[in-house]
Parts: C-alpha cells; sequence; structure tokens
C-alpha cells in the first residue's frame, strides 16, 4: 500500500481510470460524446478546453456524481459510482462544499474516518500545516475567503485514501505558495502511484503534466504530450 502526504492510498492497477465510449446527454444536448481514454498509475494528465467543453461533466461522471447515458467507465477496475470506485477516487471540485456547523478539523477528522482513515489525527493537521491553514483547524469555513476555502478543500481531498485525483480547477484562488505547495502534493501522490487528472487552463500547471487532454464541443480533439506547439489551438481556446 502507498502512501502520500502520509495517507495510505488506495489499491492501485496500471489502468486506474478506464473511458469506453462515454456520453452525456441532457435532452438532446450533448455535454460529452463518446469520450475515450485509459489513464495509468503515477501520471497526471491536464484537461484543456474553453467552458462547456465537457471537462466537469466528465470529471463528475468519473467520480460517480453523474451517470453517463452512453458507454463505460472503471475506476481501478470498478464501474464509476460504485462503492469500490468511490473508495478510490477523490475528488475536488471547481466549487468547494462545506457542512455549516462543522470546523475546518471536524471536516478533516469526519473525511478521514469515513474513508478508513481516521486513527491517525496527525494526518490533517500535517496537511493544514504544509498549506498555511494550521491556526484555523477550529475556524468555520464559512469565515474563510476564497483562497482559504480552497485550501481548505484541497486538504479534505488529500487527508483521505484515494487511488485517483480528480482536480477541477484545483489552482484558481491560490496565491504563487500555496499553488507551489499543491504542485508538491501532487507530485507526491503520483510517486506513491496515484493518477491525477487536472481541469486547468493555467499553462504552469500544463507544463507540469505528463500528458494532455483536450474538449472541444463535448469531444475529445487532442491527446498526447503537453507541449506548447501541439496544444496551442486547444489551449488558445481554453483561456
Amino acid at each position: 500500500m502507498s502512501t502520500v502526504a502520509g495517507v495510505e492510498l488506495g489499491p492501485q492497477t496500471p489502468g486506474l481510470l478506464s473511458a469506453r465510449g462515454v456520453g452525456r446527454d441532457y435532452d438532446g444536448y450533448m455535454a460529452l460524446g463518446s469520450f475515450s481514454v485509459a489513464i495509468g498509475s503515477g501520471e497526471m494528465v491536464a484537461l484543456i478546453g474553453p467552458n462547456g467543453a465537457g471537462k466537469t461533466t466528465f470529471l463528475t461522471i468519473a467520480a460517480g456524481l453523474l451517470d453517463a447515458t452512453s458507454g463505460k467507465l472503471e475506476i481501478a477496475g470498478a464501474p464509476a459510482g460504485s462503492l469500490p470506485a468511490r473508495a478510490a477516487v477523490s475528488y475536488l471540485p471547481d466549487s468547494p462544499v462545506f457542512y455549516d456547523d462543522l470546523s475546518l478539523e471536524e471536516h478533516l477528522e469526519y473525511v478521514a474516518a469515513l474513508h478508513g482513515a481516521g486513527a491517525d489525527p496527525e494526518r490533517g493537521r500535517k496537511l493544514l500545516t504544509r498549506l498555511g491553514m494550521e491556526s484555523w483547524g477550529d475556524s468555520l469555513p464559512s469565515e474563510f475567503s476564497r483562497g482559504m476555502r480552497q485550501k481548505a478543500s484541497i486538504a479534505l481531498a488529500l487527508v483521505r485514501p484515494f487511488s485517483v485525483l480528480l482536480a477541477d480547477e484545483p489552482f484558481d484562488g491560490l496565491d504563487p505558495s500555496s499553488r507551489e505547495v499543491l504542485f508538491e502534493l501532487i507530485g507526491e501522490a503520483r510517486a506513491a502511484g496515484a493518477a491525477v487528472i487536472v481541469s486547468t487552463h493555467r499553462r504552469d500547471v500544463v507544463a507540469k503534466a505528463d500528458r494532455c487532454l483536450a474538449l472541444r464541443d463535448g469531444r475529445l480533439a487532442y491527446d498526447g504530450p503537453a507541449e506548447t506547439e501541439a496544444i496551442a489551438e486547444y489551449f488558445d481556446t481554453a483561456v
């Protein structure tokens, strides 16, 4: 069993995320069309494309929060949305959601315990320290600025075991030092064997990726190296 930020990762297989012909329609509108991709252990993939291209739709299907209307998506060999898949995947949404009556430290304790990682409360505290949030553990997230809420959401995503990390625009709202910490944490997750899929419009994030997926009008337009010349036409539309 591998660890990241002191947390055990879930079971890992060579193809941690596998999508075959995955699509999603809304009353005739195609949000995602016949999307196929395989992402392996230790791989960081940047997901780019303009607003409405289907990035968040794909991530929420992979996280098990939205059903596909066609195709098949598996996480660590289990159907997306199933209990084994939910145990293997950690989802960092673009809009953090918190409980109104729980402090940040209580959030961390709850999430860790829910996923079987509650035996060591130091895990959450170490994450807060690295993110510069160590003095805010007793505070309610409703008191936080946008950047602080984003860092709190990052801590919640990483405090639990996972084999696949899905992150929707996780660097938005972070100051430069916090972005560097997140790069470090993602690097540790990859080194431990997790697959990381990051939706982004930031060139510095794309530069760190092993691979880039570009979506356009709900379809996969590019799957290849995250090289400036190769992705220029897709990245320009993303920003």
